[in-house]
């Protein structure tokens, strides 16, 4: 579990209670940390703040590791969107227990593209969840970020958070770049960098040829 940029959302009523009632309504939360755990979504801890109840009942308490698609963001909405797919709001599940948690700043201020389902939204960024410390995650040829993002202008999925790839987002910010259009010629890449597989590890002059060699 890490902490994260916390953020004010509602959660769907029903992930509290089993799925059995509920469904419709919502709590209001602060969601404050996040827990990878592979092959499942991402999933996270809230405190709820009660501030829906006319007697504040769920104040203060917490839930762990609530799924991705039960949240929504805390927004003006002409109405609550409607609940995503797993498959759809996270396409691939969670590669690691390991991971990092980051804002990237330079790409955090203007809308991204999110493709969907085969179709393309607008997404607010919050933060990125990089994975570590496991065979997927730390084979370049698998290896996946989720970017967390809140759905905007996004019709029935509007305040919906998602979890995206970088090969489903388009980063925009007209002050640095123009944004492209088509899919870009990417292929993933098979080698892992390192220098130390090279011969010249071999040999401890070249290895130990730096500054404090008085020899040279």
């Amino acid at each position: 579990m890490s902490n994260i940029p916390h953020f004010k959302a509602w959660v769907r009523k029903e992930f509290t209670h089993n799925h059995i009632k509920y469904h419709g309504e919502y709590l209001h939360a602060l969601v404050i940390a996040v827990t990878t755990i592979p092959d499942r979504c991402l999933s996270f801890q809230v405190v709820f703040t009660g501030i829906e109840e006319e007697e504040n009942v769920h104040g203060g308490a917490m839930w762990a590791r609530m799924p991705i698609t039960s949240l929504v963001a805390d927004e003006v909405l002409e109405e609550m969107p409607e609940r995503m797919d797993t498959h759809l709001a996270q396409p691939w599940d969670c590669s690691s227990r390991g991971h990092s948690i980051i804002v990237m700043d330079r790409i955090s201020s203007s809308p991204w593209y999110c493709k969907i389902g085969g179709e393309f939204f607008k997404g607010r960024y919050m933060f990125t969840v990089d994975y570590t410390d496991s065979y997927i995650s730390d084979d370049p040829a698998q290896h996946k970020q989720s970017h967390v993002l809140q759905l905007i202008d996004s019709g029935k999925w509007t305040g919906n958070i998602v979890a995206l790839p970088n090969n489903r987002v388009r980063v925009t910010n007209p002050a640095l770049w123009t944004s492209g259009e088509g899919a870009p010629d990417f292929r993933p890449s098979q080698y892992i960098h390192t220098a130390e597989i090279h011969d010249s590890y071999t040999d401890s002059e070249v290895t130990f040829d730096n500054l404090y060699n008085k020899e040279k």
